[in-house]
């Protein structure tokens, strides 16, 4: 039975299910004597998405969530470490009862529950089952069993003779389902073979694609898919990827991991100080983001161009509030797209606000931030970090009469031994940076003297950011990082070594297809792995066999 935790349920029914829910020091329930796999806490767009297409948009979402977790650069990750706190709980359940509140008011419920108690139905048994079969199923992303559905019905009768309004007992009984671990969590069960793989079930199949494709719950269309079998075949399944590659929820999909590969999250929090970048603003910040998503799905979801393009491509989203920073006169109101000439500075991501900014302090800019953000999200190389006795006074002298430059800072800095081996890995791309500020305006002098942006990438040098965009449109890191990152992304896990073959069919699979990011997301989706129940089990039974050829590592 679905376990829930409305307060006026808890006071009401004595027929109710208490929570037994995810803590700081506990995992999500199951039902008795069933195994689940890996469970995942939905994230804050994924529960505005569930409840948009549930009840539509005029329904809003109002309150704090729960924070996320970043493991190893990416949140999708840390979904399946953490869980719900008792004040995470207070807050998901005052969230919850604002929603139901909302579907149930005079404005709403006409339309959202589409029925009312009756003389043939005076407690309004009926009306209860209809509402819920129609919203169980899209919040918990599966049917409702016959005895969830009872129980359903009768605390919703229940609630409203205590509270002496159907409505009200229907509006209890819903908070409680959107503060049900099914609701709040991607929970696996398991469900039959395939090709050798125990694989979860079709709901779960229907959930993992919805998620990874469309940042999203199932639809109907998908859930349908999901009781008819067809999730169940690989032939039908690529049907139903295709049919959703096709639609144009994919374009949140992408948006969400581009979001999250490229912590542009974390921009919402990125402040700058107004007597050296007065330009700066926190409009500026959040177009900035904007900026960077348009431009990748205009690259990679409206042209099917190169993923590699991102780093060289000089056609850029713009608009008014940006425009100033980049000394592009916009004219048209909203946003539009802007070839930047060959000779520009301007050449990728690597030159656009969101990433200059971000990777950079207040009031000044940091090679080193720039280079440790391009070892880690583009090349998934882990920086350490520095030792808390370093001395950084010298670098952040900016006032420094002989020391001018940031590179000259830099390299007295580095006089120190410890400090230099991991700014030997950061500094020369950061460095090529230099020319544009610490709020992403282009600049060619510092405190009146020359900027210099040479550096090396790969055993090959180069001078300025285009140049470096352009080797890294040649070497494969950038490409083994996506792919990886892309696999981890889709399952909400870290790599391990029986990933390997997975994300060695994929790699060959992209480099196959000309780079497109869409065809990566197809074969992420295609491949078998990516709907088995706890790998790690099939993997340690693997290890009992050293013959067989599907082992590998990372």
């Amino acid at each position: 039975m679905i376990a829930t935790r409305s307060l006026a349920l808890l006071l009401c029914a004595a027929t109710i299910v208490p929570i037994a829910f995810a803590t700081a020091d506990s995992a999500s329930p199951a039902p008795e004597g069933e195994a689940i796999s890996t469970v995942r806490r939905i994230t804050e767009p994924q529960y505005r998405r569930a409840i948009a297409d549930t009840f539509g948009s005029d329904i809003k979402v109002v309150g704090r969530f729960e924070p996320d977790l970043r493991i190893e650069g990416l949140l999708a990750v840390g979904t399946s470490a953490v869980s719900v706190t008792s004040s995470g709980l207070e807050q998901y359940e005052a969230i919850a009862r604002n929603v139901a509140e909302q579907v149930v008011s005079p404005d709403h419920r006409a339309q959202l529950l589409g029925c009312a108690p009756e003389a043939a139905d005076p407690k309004g048994a009926a009306c209860a089952g209809k509402f819920f079969d129609r919203v169980a199923p899209r919040l918990l992303r599966r049917p409702l069993s016959t005895t969830e559905r009872a129980g359903l019905v009768a605390d919703t009768l229940a609630s409203g003779a205590t509270l002496g309004d159907f409505h009200a007992g229907v509006a209890a009984v819903l908070t409680g389902l959107m503060t049900s671990p099914d609701f709040l969590f991607r929970i696996d069960r398991p469900g039959g073979v395939e090709q050798g793989r125990r694989v979860v079930d079709g709901w779960a199949k229907a959930s993992r694609l919805s998620f990874f494709l469309w940042n999203a719950p199932p639809d109907d269309g998908l859930l349908a898919a999901a009781r008819n079998g067809d999730l169940d075949h690989p032939a039908s399944r690529a049907r139903v990827i295709d049919g959703m590659l096709a639609s144009p929820r994919l374009a949140d999909g992408v948006r969400a991991f581009f979001t999250d590969f490229l912590q542009l999250d974390d921009i919402d929090t990125l402040a700058k100080d107004a007597r050296i970048y007065p330009a700066f603003s926190s409009a500026v910040a959040a177009d900035a983001r904007e900026q960077t998503l348009r431009t990748i799905l205009d690259l990679l979801l409206d042209r099917r161009g190169d993923y590699r393009d991102i780093f060289t491509t000089r056609r850029m989203a713009m608009n008014r509030t940006l425009g100033p920073i980049y000394d592009v006169p916009v004219a048209e109101r909203g946003w539009t797209f802007h070839e930047f000439p060959e000779n520009d500075p301007r050449s990728g991501i690597l030159t656009q606000v969101s990433f200059l900014a971000q990777h950079s302090h207040p009031g000044r800019t940091s090679p080193t931030l720039r280079g440790k953000a391009i070892q880690e999200i583009l090349l998934c190389e882990k920086i350490p970090s520095p030792p808390a006795n370093v001395n950084f006074a010298v670098v952040q002298d900016v006032d420094n009469p002989t020391l001018k430059t940031t590179r000259a800072r830099l390299s007295a800095h580095l006089d120190d031994e410890e400090c230099a081996s991991c700014h030997k890995l950061t500094d020369p791309m950061g460095l090529a940076l230099e020319k544009f500020d610490g709020a992403g305006q282009f600049r060619q002098t510092e405190h009146g003297e020359p900027i210099d942006t040479t550096g090396s990438f790969a055993k090959t040098t180069f001078d300025g950011a285009a140049a470096l965009g352009w080797l890294f449109k040649r070497n494969d890191g950038p490409i083994n990082c996506l792919v990886q990152s892309s696999w981890r992304f889709a399952n909400g896990r870290n790599l391990a070594g029986f990933d390997a073959p997975a994300v060695a069919g994929l790699k060959a699979g992209f480099a196959q297809s000309g780079y497109r990011f869409i065809d990566l997301m197809r074969a992420i989706a295609l491949r078998p792995e990516f709907y088995e129940f706890a790998p790690g089990e099939r993997a340690a039974r693997l290890a009992d066999n050293p013959g067989n050829s599907t082992k590998g590592s990372l």
